[in-house]
C-alpha cells in the first residue's frame, strides 16, 4: 500500500533542536501518514499515538513510499499508548550502545520498524529519510 512518510523540519522545542543539532539534520521527527491518520511515537503526546496533524505551514518534508499495511497495524498495536523512548535516544544515538526499552519508542524506530529495517532502534529521522531516497 502507499502511504506516505512525513519528516518535520519546522523549528519546534529544545527535543527537536537538539534531535537536529546531534543527527546533523533538518529533521527531528517522522511519521508515517495513511489518508488523514498520522501514526508515530512522539514526545509531545507522551509516545504511540494516531492522530491527524494538518501541515499548514509547510512543517514537513513528504516522501511517498510502498508499506504493508498489516506491518504498520501490528506495530502500531505493539506500541500503542507506550511511552516516547528518551532513555533509547541516549542509549542508541548519542552512545552508539545498541539498546533500547522494548516497552517504548521513538518515532524513527516506529518507522523503521513498520517499513522492515533491522535494527530500528538506531535510526534517526533522517536516517529514515536516506533509506527511503536510497531504496527508490
Amino acid at each position: 500500500m502507499k502511504a506516505r512518510i512525513a519528516f518535520y523540519k519546522a523549528k519546534g522545542d529544545i527535543v527537536d533542536k537538539s534531535i537536529r543539532l546531534w543527527t546533523r539534520s533538518k529533521y527531528s521527527h517522522c511519521e508515517i501518514v495513511i489518508g488523514e491518520n498520522w501514526y508515530s511515537s512522539s514526545p509531545r503526546d507522551k509516545g504511540v499515538r494516531v492522530k491527524q496533524i494538518i501541515d499548514d505551514n509547510g512543517s514537513w518534508d513528504f516522501i511517498e513510499t510502498d508499506i504493508d499495511i498489516n506491518k504498520l497495524n501490528k506495530v502500531y498495536l505493539k506500541y500503542k499508548g507506550s511511552g516516547y523512548d528518551f532513555l533509547g535516544i541516549l542509549l542508541c544515538m548519542i552512545l552508539p550502545l545498541k539498546r533500547d526499552n522494548n516497552k517504548k519508542v521513538t518515532c524513527s524506530e516506529f518507522c523503521a520498524e513498520v517499513l522492515g529495517y533491522s535494527e530500528p532502534e538506531v535510526y534517526s529521522p533522517q536516517d529514515v529519510f536516506n533509506k527511503i531516497k536510497h531504496k527508490g
